[in-house]
Formats: C-alpha cells, structure tokens, sequence
C-alpha cells in the first residue's frame, strides 16, 4: 500500500454546483474580514502563536488571497489593508530563527512582497532586494526559509537573481538532488515545500526533473508516490504516516512541477490523489483537500480531459464542506493561506476558472 487509507475520506458527493462555491468563497471572505483585528487570531490547529504577520500561516497571507479573490471578481472587499501590511514590515519577526526575515514564507521578504504587490514603493524594493541577496546562499536549499523561495520572488519583482541561481545549482549533488540543513537536521527531502521539486521549480529548468524523479517514485497497480526524503520508506518520521498531500507526496509533485514529468509519473501520481481521496486532516493547501485537488487541476491543464476537471471539482466540493463542518465546530474561521480557509477559497476560485494557480511564491 502506497498511501494511508485512514488519512482519506470518500468524497462527500455533492455534485459541482457553481453558486455554491461562489458564495462559500464569498462566506470565506466575509468571515475572513469580520475577524481582522491588527492581524487575525491563532487557529487551535495551528498552535498557539497569535496573530502572525508573514505568508504562510499569517496575516500577509490572508491579505494576499484576498487581494487574489478581489482581483479576479469574486469579491468586494470592505477594507484597506495596505497601513497593516507596512505595520507588518516594520514589525518583529514572527519567528526566531537565524536570519528568519530573509525567508519567503516564515519572514519579512513574503510580507513585503504582499506590500509590493499591494503598492509597490522604490523604498520597498530596495528592502526587498537587499534581503533576496542575504539569503542567496540559505543553508537550508528549500522553498520555505531558503533561497528557493526567494529566486522566486525575486524573479517576479524583475531583482536580478542569477547568483542566487548559481549557487543552488552548484549545491546539487550528482544525482540531481539537494541536502536540506533545516530544524537541526541534515536530509535530502523530495516534495517542494522541503526538498527538491521546490529547488527546480526555482531554477526554472525542467531538464532532468523526471528522470530525478523518477528514480524516487514508488509505483502500485498503476499508481504512484513518493517519499518525504530520499532514501528512506513511504512510512516517515515520528507519526510513521505515508504522506500523500502537498507538501509531501505525490499531489505536491504532480501540482508544482507536473509540467516538467513524463506522462506516466504524472498521470500515475494523480490517479494516487485520486484513488486515495480527500484528505482527513481539513481543507488547505499545505496538507489538505485543497492542496490535493491542484494536481487533478494540473492534469486537466496537461491533457485537456474533462474527467481530470471534474475530479478536482468534487475536490471543491469536499473541501468546502470540511470549511464548513470545521467553522461550526471551532466557531471561528482558519485564517491562513497554506493551512486555511484562504487557500481554499483560492482553489474554489481556480476549479471555478478551470485553472492551476498555486499561489507560488
């Protein structure tokens, strides 16, 4: 068995209903602003640590998907949030970590981004630039805290990254993988918020991108997945769980860098998504139903079948019931891009679009 019948549910099975999913995103957004207080309160499921300002699971990264969800129609924001966005850039790291404002999505590059976008300043991209040199050569070699991530934004601002560039591709090994110094751990991760398909979606290159992988894959009667970390089981770390969700797992390797797989690693690592269903845990994009149905929206791009469309819509379906059923429970609202209601509602508005939009970086 490569994945983890208990971590799957069965899809709910309500069938696609358009102005459903409108208004769920609508009821996001509307819950989402009602809350907004200098930030947005902890989540039980994410810890303990309130109101965070950075990309992944705080306030930069609600305010971007907002900013997402506004441009493309769906909704009308009552809000301005540029004045917290500059009181997030000025404001203490969220985490302390070494040089933890370099990072795109733990620090103070993925909040100023958000600004950039939101308005763009000389001031600010001067900042921005200065950082995206700093962390040039991050010992960690990942999407999340190293200069994976911020080649990638660095390249949408038009900075000139080609020395961060160079040195990520000089710290590849022979064959074709990455060593990850991160949490005090040395390992060659896989998936693309840790490991090695981050690391080429961040040179750009998809030569050899499915040979490498392909000599990691794990196939099953027609499906397959991979492991967190090279060289090691399906069945990983502490919780010895397979992972088949976006960080870790087939659907994060379908969806980030399906483009560059030969079709077979595709089409086998997005039947795996499928076959295995929506995930347990909720509704987001890191580990949940969301960050699953990319990869069946990829496909769809990829071979133009309708069915690989309609898959990722019963996704939809899914995962904005689990938005709901978890809302009731808690009384309250996730408030996060990556592990949120947000990113949801950015995967509705994509299977609404009939497009593949991880919001990367």
């Amino acid at each position: 068995m490569i994945y983890e019948p208990d971590s799957h549910e069965a899809p709910s099975g309500e069938p696609w209903d358009e102005e459903r999913v409108r208004a769920g995103i609508r009821t996001i957004v509307g819950d989402t602003e009602g809350a907004f207080d200098d930030g947005w309160p902890d989540h039980p499921q994410d810890g303990e640590a309130d109101r965070l300002r950075t990309l992944y699971w705080g306030g930069a990264g609600v305010v971007d998907a907002l900013r997402r969800l506004s441009s493309s129609g769906l909704v009308d924001l009552r809000r301005d949030y540029r004045p917290y966005l500059e009181r997030s850039a000025e404001a203490p790291p969220d985490f302390d970590d070494a040089n933890a404002e370099r990072s795109l999505w733990m620090g103070e590059v993925g909040v100023r981004l958000v600004l950039q976008r939101v308005a763009p300043s000389t001031e600010n991209l001067a900042r921005l630039a200065d950082l995206i040199d700093a962390n040039a050569e991050a010992e960690q070699q990942e999407l999340m805290w190293g200069s994976p991530g911020t080649i990638l934004a660095g390249r949408e601002l038009g900075l000139d990254v080609s020395g961060s560039v160079e040195w990520l591709r000089a710290q590849q090994g022979a064959d074709g993988l990455w060593t990850q110094d991160l949490y005090g751990h040395q390992r060659r991760s896989i998936g693309p918020a840790h490991g090695f398909a981050g690391c080429a979606l961040a040179l750009g290159v998809g030569d050899g991108v499915s040979d490498v992988l392909r000599e990691h894959a794990i196939p099953e009667d027609g499906l397959i997945n991979w492991p967190p970390v090279a060289d090691e089981p399906l069945r990983h770390g502490r919780t010895q769980l397979i992972r088949t969700q976006w960080c870790h797992g087939a659907p994060g390797i379908v969806s980030t860098v399906g483009h560059w797989l030969d079709e077979d690693l595709a089409l086998g690592g997005g039947e795996l998504t499928w076959h295995a269903g929506p995930l347990r845990k909720g509704a987001g994009l890191c580990h949940g139903t969301a960050g699953n149905g990319y990869a069946l929206l990829v496909l769809f791009d990829l071979t133009g079948d309708e069915e690989w469309l309609a898959r990722a819509r019963v996704f939809a379906m899914h995962a904005l019931a689990q938005v709901d059923e978890a809302r009731a429970q808690h009384g309250r609202g996730r408030y996060t891009l990556w592990t949120g209601d947000l990113g949801t509602a950015l995967y509705l508005a994509d299977c609404l679009a009939a497009s593949a939009a991880l919001p990367l970086p």
